[in-house]
């Protein structure tokens, strides 16, 4: 075995140079470093973890590989696990382009983030919503007014539809923080929004808070015939796009302008924009979120809350 071995590698050396081949020289007295595959330093994008991290990925997916191709430029999708990680994040300089909700946008420009860009749904236009469900065959609850005392199960404290724009619902009734029984939030990493519609499915909670839209995102879980929504609130800026304090701004231009360039009566444009859930992206400034502040004001929270 061993001579058979032998012979097949002095076979392997003859046919591997020949005398036609010119000679290499390598002088290894001058290195230079190459930096190893996969270690190339990239623009980092997260979206606010309101849903499951696969739902995430799958809604940015096309995006992140149109704005790649757009540009130029090296993109990450990145995912943190809560609202208050994604902040962190932000200030720590770990995520540099957020797609998130004006509330937490709003600390993000706290923190030096400027808005540029955001997005325009189908069915609520540039603004959006919140919605207060409840199991369809609860009797005691008919009315806003019935959840006094009850049990509530919200989003996030950071959370936009998911918690401040029904809390604004609940407050216009005369109904606080303080009149409920409880007051919980979703835990676990992202799809948060699908928690509490199953908490409140499930019986945990009396009444939940969510973003108008995610009972769409459940319709494959549960019986929908079961959740009924008592009530919405009123529309308020959508989703936003913002660097963070210090991005490069001519990669921030670049990804805007490829952001703003998307149609949704191009074939191709249409399916990236379908599946993250838009129809059109705009321009923002940070003055489109005034209604924002104001709410935050009128109900005493702190900017920053968690």
């Amino acid at each position: 075995m061993i001579v058979r071995f032998l012979l097949f590698f002095l076979l392997s050396c003859l046919f591997a140079c020949s005398e036609d081949e010119p000679v290499v020289k390598v002088d290894m007295s001058r290195v230079e470093s190459v930096a190893p595959p996969g270690t190339t330093e990239a623009i980092t994008y997260a979206y606010l973890p309101q849903y499951s991290h696969s739902v995430s990925f799958e809604r940015h997916r096309r995006l992140l590989e149109y704005l790649r191709h757009k540009t130029g430029l090296s993109l990450r999708q990145i995912f943190p696990n809560t609202f208050a990680e994604h902040i962190k994040m932000v200030e720590r300089g770990e995520i540099d382009i957020s797609f998130t909700n004006p509330f937490v946008y709003i600390s993000l420009a706290r923190l030096g983030s400027e808005a540029f860009a955001r997005i325009v749904e189908a069915d609520t236009g540039a603004d959006f919503q919140g919605q207060v469900i409840v199991r369809a065959d609860n009797p005691a609850i008919n009315r806003l007014e019935d959840c006094r005392g009850k049990r509530l199960i919200a989003v996030d404290p950071n959370s936009a539809g998911g918690y401040l724009y029904p809390m604004g619902l609940f407050y216009d009734h005369g109904i606080t923080r303080q009149d409920f029984h409880e007051v919980s939030f979703a835990t676990g990493s992202g799809g948060r929004q699908e928690a509490v519609v199953l908490a409140v499915y499930a019986g945990a909670y009396d009444v939940g808070t969510i973003r108008k839209g995610t009972l769409d995102v459940v319709r494959d879980k549960i019986d929908l015939d079961q959740i009924r929504v008592l009530a919405e609130s009123r529309p308020y800026p959508g989703w936003v796009y913002s660097a963070r304090k210090g991005f490069d701004p001519v990669a921030r231009d670049k990804i805007a302008k490829a952001m703003l360039g998307l149609q949704i009566s191009n074939h191709d444009h249409a399916k990236i924009l379908s599946a993250a859930g838009m129809i059109d992206i705009i321009p923002a400034r940070d003055e489109d979120f005034r209604p924002i502040r104001d709410l935050i004001s009128r109900l005493h929270l702190n900017e920053n809350a968690q």
